[in-house]
């Protein structure tokens, strides 16, 4: 078994590398299957953004199985607006505060639109105690059988809403790791660097349920 590397809608599969092998030799091999340039995207695994391409796997607690978000590819990361855009004459200096200001504002819209949804989402994937109920019993009359045509369609149409609403919340909140990870912490900001560790290890535990929840489905 190997590891999954997640690239917007694509699930990519890579062999485990061996767990002394370096972050970079991993970087390599990725950019060389996206064709992207090395340097122009980041991974994430656990909420842990593997910056050191000199650190070992093993050091990120990359196992069999684990599920690696890739953001950045090449696509400009979301900046703040330049003072001809702003309207204002001159732009309030970036403090520390405002940069953990930023990054609680932007998990707080994820635990207040998308955590619900993901809620709901799992939800709808395990079975309802409406569909046990359906089941015979022994009431000593026989329940009315439905067409197969018609269950199979509505089975269809269902399995298709769940698809669609797995890949939007995946894209939204992949974009919620990239505005996160956009928020860079100047050098001695060590609370805005843990305030941002949290939020994306948050963001990706998201993530991670999320797509554990379609993967089970698609497994049963």
């Amino acid at each position: 078994m190997g590891i999954v590397v997640k690239w917007g809608r694509e699930r990519l599969h890579f062999p485990l590398p061996p767990p002394n092998s370096k972050i970079g030799q991993l970087r390599h091999e990725i950019a060389e299957y996206t064709q992207l340039p090395e340097q122009s995207f980041k991974l994430i695994h656990a909420g842990a953004i593997m910056k050191d391409d000199s650190a070992p796997v093993s050091a990120y607690g990359i196992k069999a199985g684990s599920t690696i978000a890739l953001i950045g590819g090449g696509e400009p990361l979301p900046h703040a607006p330049s003072k001809a855009s702003s309207g204002r004459k001159d732009r309030e200096p970036r403090t520390e505060q405002s940069t953990i200001n930023q990054i609680r504002t932007e998990l707080d819209k994820v635990r207040s639109t998308l955590r619900p949804d993901v809620e709901s989402f799992l939800h709808a994937l395990a079975p309802t105690a409406t569909q046990a109920q359906a089941s015979p019993s022994n009431t000593g009359s026989a329940p009315l059988s439905k067409p197969a045509s018609s269950t199979a369609g509505r089975a269809t149409g269902l399995g298709a809403e769940l698809e669609q609403e797995h890949l939007r919340l995946g894209e939204l909140l992949l974009q919620s790791l990239l505005r996160l990870d956009a928020l860079n912490a100047e050098g001695e900001w060590e609370d805005a660097r843990r305030e941002r560790k949290g939020a994306v290890k948050e963001v990706q535990g998201l993530l991670d349920r999320l797509d554990g929840g379609w993967r089970a489905r698609q497994r049963s």
